[in-house]
Order: structure tokens, then sequence, then C-alpha cells
């Protein structure tokens, strides 16, 4: 009888899985989707964020390229000065 019980309710559980297979379907549709988008979403985030950044350093760039510059020249004269150590 158990037996018999068992494979009733297993019956049972592949009826209602059937039922339900288009919603499940449904589902699974919608959920692709909206990870699909989302992924947009941040692949243009993404973009919009290397962009600025670009924009960032071209309109900065007269006040680091000269900072920079003078940052390499002072640590050219620092080399070139000192005394190499005894052995």
């Amino acid at each position: 009888m158990k037996t018999f019980l068992k494979v009733v309710l297993l019956l049972i559980a592949a009826v209602v899985a059937v039922k339900l297979l288009p919603l499940t379907l449904g589902l699974g549709i919608l959920l692709g989707v909206a990870l699909v988008a989302l992924a947009a979403v941040g692949v243009s985030a993404l973009a919009l964020i290397l962009g600025l950044g670009v924009v960032l350093v071209a309109v900065l760039s007269p006040i680091w390229i000269p900072v920079l510059a003078i940052f390499g020249l002072i640590a050219l004269i620092k080399r070139s000065s000192r005394r190499s150590a005894p052995a």
C-alpha cells in the first residue's frame, strides 16, 4: 500500500508540474529578460563612467601635466646628485 501511495503522489506531482509549466516558463523568460536589461544598463553605466573619466583627465591636463613634469625633473636631479655607496 505504501508503494501505491508513492506512485499516486508522484502522478499528482507530475500533473501539477505540467499544469504550472506555462507559468514557470513565463517566469523564467521574464527573469532572463530582466537579467539582460540589467546587464545592458550596467555596461552603459560603465561606459559612462569611463567616458567621464577621460573627459576629466582631458580637462585637468593643463594642471597635472606640468606638475608631473616638475616631479620628473626633481627625481632626475635627485638621482644624478646621489653619490654611489662605498662597497
